[in-house]
């Protein structure tokens, strides 16, 4: 099926069905506050940001990506969360940025597994080049983990006969090119009230310690005698060379 992948700056009128299509993904992730934040002022990005449509003009995919200020240091412990807060900080003050870091790619359910996360991808390190910059970074969420105690940095590093990554979505991104560069420990932090998790999830949180969360990549920390519950997600950074490199 062959795409038309547009700035989303240039194609305004695109806007309602762009934030309006359906995704797959589990409630909780829907309530990081950074996050929530980003996806509130997608106006200060909207050259960053792809949309995606089909041959019948129905948009079918959207990606999402920031510039920020990185300087010297390397690629934040704090993964996702980390390259929101930096890319909000860079916008407000005016700074010029120096890297560039995909922050989602969303493909509509029904489309899924059919290769256009690697069409959408390829979009997104092209548009960092269109940008000047010669990488894109990309705190990557391995979605393919299921064993929630398993260490990401354990899980990351498996691979299968032909030397791909095992996870299906690390295996995107390497075969596009990308490089595992490190571990993000606390990539993704979802604070909530014990409240809030019984509804993100069904599950009673009655229990004060880990609370194994379907999808999640990481148990849960709950404590009852507080009456909060946090989920600290670990991502893998992967960096992507671009043409402008």
């Amino acid at each position: 099926m062959p795409l038309t992948i547009s700035v989303l700056a240039d194609r305004p009128d695109l806007y309602d069905a762009f934030t309006e299509m359906s995704d797959s993904w589990p409630e909780f992730m829907r309530h990081d506050p950074l996050g929530n934040l980003y996806y509130s002022m997608l106006d200060r990005f909207a050259d960053y940001i792809l949309v995606c449509q089909d041959e019948a003009g129905e948009v079918v995919g959207r990606a999402y990506s920031v510039p920020f200020r990185l300087g010297d240091a390397e690629l934040p412990d704090d993964g996702w969360d980390g390259a929101i807060r930096r890319g909000l900080h860079t916008s407000m003050t005016g700074a010029k940025p120096d890297t560039v870091s995909a922050i989602e790619i969303v493909i509509e359910p029904s489309r899924q597994g059919g290769g256009l996360s690697a069409e959408i991808l390829a979009a997104l390190r092209d548009n960092a080049a269109r940008h000047g910059f010669a990488e894109l970074v990309a705190p990557v969420r391995p979605n393919g983990k299921v064993d929630v105690e398993q260490p990401m940095s354990v899980y990351a590093g498996l691979t299968r006969p032909d030397g791909l990554p095992v996870d299906p979505w690390l295996r995107v991104h390497v075969r596009a090119g990308g490089t595992i560069d490190k571990i993000a420990p606390r990539s993704m932090v979802i604070p909530g009230t014990l409240e809030e998790w019984r509804a993100w999830t069904g599950l009673p949180f009655d229990t004060s310690g880990p609370v194994l969360v379907p999808k999640a990549l990481a148990p849960v920390s709950c404590s009852v005698e507080h009456g909060v519950a946090v989920y600290v997600e670990p991502n893998v950074w992967i960096r992507h060379p671009t043409r402008a490199s």
